[in-house]
């Protein structure tokens, strides 16, 4: 027997249930809209600019908000600092708030430093010429090209604008305008202005480090970037693991600070994670002595990239690097979010530092030693032909070799 349902023959119950209904048509989730970042198309993963757009591509469209970025300077710390002032500037452009600390040049010298960006965001549009009557005066014809109400008001000039697309160029032979710089707000951490204390030998961190996360830490929560800021916190941290820090890891093969910096990197990533903040972190890893360590710290930052400059060797004078500065290096690829992470479809990677770009490009000179075949290019095979040569004529055969691959484009145009 079937219960007896309650308000039968009402016909104002019955439209009451049919209006109470839990159904709910199915919406797409809000993301937030901050200037200066996207989604990702991957992953879904909030984006933002590195300040070098080919490095962006080679994160997978820009480095993912709550992520760290290591880079393993180069010998002379010249690319490295230039890739974290590229960084930075981007932070200025985009209205992002910066936090900069280093442990030997002042942070205000840093941010003095930075490029200055290319006003080209905004096309202005020219009127269109009328053509101009031999009787009339030319001065007649140029106020009356505009409402005349309108004739007097100043000319409109270009602005940065930060929504207008992702990622922005900047030109290295100039600096920041101090009006644009001082309008992004600043936090800063110079390490000789923080008293220093003792650190005990049986303790994981140096108190610098620790000086360094508790700065953050108050950061984050005093703005508000653990929820409820609408805006992103980049984070450039100079140099760590040098001796100015007061680690040992440059100095000798057993440091005795050994997990001083992977722990700082945990605690780091862990207030990352939380909080809509990104960081940029260079390292000498030329200097660190134990390989296997530096290991483990890249594998503790979300994507490690490595910087070999041809400054001071040997492949500065090689014409086989003749268009490029340096090697890139792909150590750790960000996998957030994903199940495999995207590694980049080729490996020999090199830059180069323009005056109003800096970019990353493919080698693909060194590619087309490899990659030639016998059926398209049937007089490769004049190639071997050097390969039977004797000692002293080695030399000029490997010359001849990089002579025919590197013109050999000409021949097929």
């Amino acid at each position: 027997m079937a219960a007896p349902v309650s308000g039968v023959g009402n016909p104002g119950v019955r439209s009451s249930s049919l209006n109470s209904t839990s159904f709910q048509k199915k919406t797409r989730s809000k993301l937030l809209s901050i200037p200066g970042t996207r989604p990702s198309v991957q992953n879904g993963q909030l984006l933002v600019s590195t300040g070098v757009t080919s490095l962006d591509f080679l994160l997978g469209g820009g480095l993912a908000v709550g992520a760290v970025l290591l880079i393993e300077e180069d010998y002379y710390d010249s690319y490295s600092r230039m890739i974290l002032k590229y960084f930075l500037a981007e932070g200025v452009v985009c209205q992002h708030e910066l936090f900069v600390a280093s442990a030997q040049d002042s942070p205000n010298d840093i941010l003095q430093e930075l490029p200055s960006p290319i006003m080209d965001d905004v096309a202005i549009p020219k009127p269109v010429e009328q053509p101009r009557l031999s009787s009339e005066p030319q001065d007649s014809l140029d106020t009356m090209k505009i409402a005349w109400r309108y004739q007097n008001l100043p000319k409109v000039q270009s602005t940065l604008t930060s929504s207008s697309r992702f990622g922005h160029y900047y030109d290295v032979s100039k600096t920041m305008e101090a009006e644009i710089r001082q309008a992004a707000k600043c936090h800063c951490f110079n390490l000789p202005d923080h008293p220093q204390q003792t650190t005990p030998s049986y303790s994981p961190t140096l108190e610098s480090y620790s000086a360094l996360l508790k700065s953050l830490q108050e950061v984050i929560q005093k703005e508000g970037f653990a929820g409820k800021s609408r805006n992103i916190l980049r984070i450039g941290l100079h140099s760590l693991g040098s001796s100015l820090w007061g680690d040992d890891l440059c100095c000798c093969d057993n440091p005795k600070h050994t997990h001083a910096l992977t722990t700082f990197l945990y605690g780091l990533r862990a207030l990352l994670r939380s909080s809509l903040a990104v960081a940029v972190v260079t390292v000498p890893s030329h200097l660190i002595q134990n390989r296997a360590l530096m290991g483990r710290i890249a594998k503790l930052s979300d994507t490690a990239i490595a910087l070999e400059s041809f400054k001071g060797s040997e492949r500065e004078t090689n014409p086989l690097y003749k268009d490029y500065h340096g090697l890139l290096h792909v150590r750790q690829v960000p996998h957030l979010n994903c199940l495999a992470s995207q590694f980049p479809d080729h490996k020999d990677l090199a830059f180069k530092l323009k005056r109003k770009q800096f970019s990353i490009e493919v080698n693909f000179f060194l590619l087309s030693l490899f990659t030639f075949d016998i059926h398209t290019f049937p007089f490769i095979h004049l190639i071997g032909l050097t390969c039977a040569c004797t000692e002293s004529e080695c030399n000029l055969s490997f010359w001849c070799i990089m002579f025919f691959v590197q013109h050999i484009k000409y021949l097929l145009i």
